[in-house]
């Protein structure tokens, strides 16, 4: 490739512009800020439970519950950047020696699984999210209400679903510029 030329286009990755881009970096934002910074705030607040727990006998009361809440959401935060980046498990032992095609066909195939799984992930906990708001279920301990948690994962799922479907429309261009032969057109 001359240095005139730019390089393609990666999966995942930040190289596009437009509304593509914006939405993948807000889905990396959405990850690293909102998921990243859960975690960290539980990682201090657990350190700080299990010293006053040690000096004083004081841990925050409830810590666990707080853990439950933060991980499940921080969890979630995840899952669109682990979907769009295509950090997903990926078998090896099915596609080493598949040809070009077939691994493009089975990455389509595991994108329309994503958003299916998404699509159902979101209906269902969104019947949550209106059963513990209706019904105000709460925290043992602390008495956080349990419905809190369902916006942000909701919000995740959402976010989830976009991802899967931006690798669903990369994989099906990938398998549509492949030949059957397991060799990729290059197209100028």
């Amino acid at each position: 490739m001359s240095s005139s030329e730019t390089p393609p286009a990666t999966p995942g990755g930040t190289d596009r512009v437009g509304l593509l881009g914006l939405t993948r970096s807000f889905i990396r934002l959405w990850a690293f800020g909102v998921g990243g910074f859960t975690l960290v705030g539980i990682v201090l607040m657990t350190a700080y439970s299990a010293a006053s727990n040690f000096l004083i006998g004081q841990p925050i009361a409830g810590d666990f519950e707080i853990v439950q809440f933060g991980v499940g959401v921080a969890a979630f935060c995840f899952l669109p950047l682990a979907q769009l980046t295509r950090a997903n498990i990926v078998v090896d032992i099915f596609t080493v020696r598949a040809s070009d095609r077939t691994r493009a066909a089975m990455d389509l195939l595991g994108a329309l699984v994503a958003v299916t799984v998404a699509v159902g992930l979101l209906w269902r906990m969104s019947i949550g999210l209106r059963d513990y708001y209706v019904h105000q279920e709460y925290t043992a301990i602390i008495g956080i209400p349990l419905w809190w948690a369902f916006p942000p994962i909701l919000f995740s799922l959402f976010l989830l679903l976009i991802a899967a479907l931006f690798s669903t429309a990369e994989s099906f261009g990938v398998l549509r510029r492949t030949r059957p032969t397991g060799s990729v057109e290059h197209r100028e």
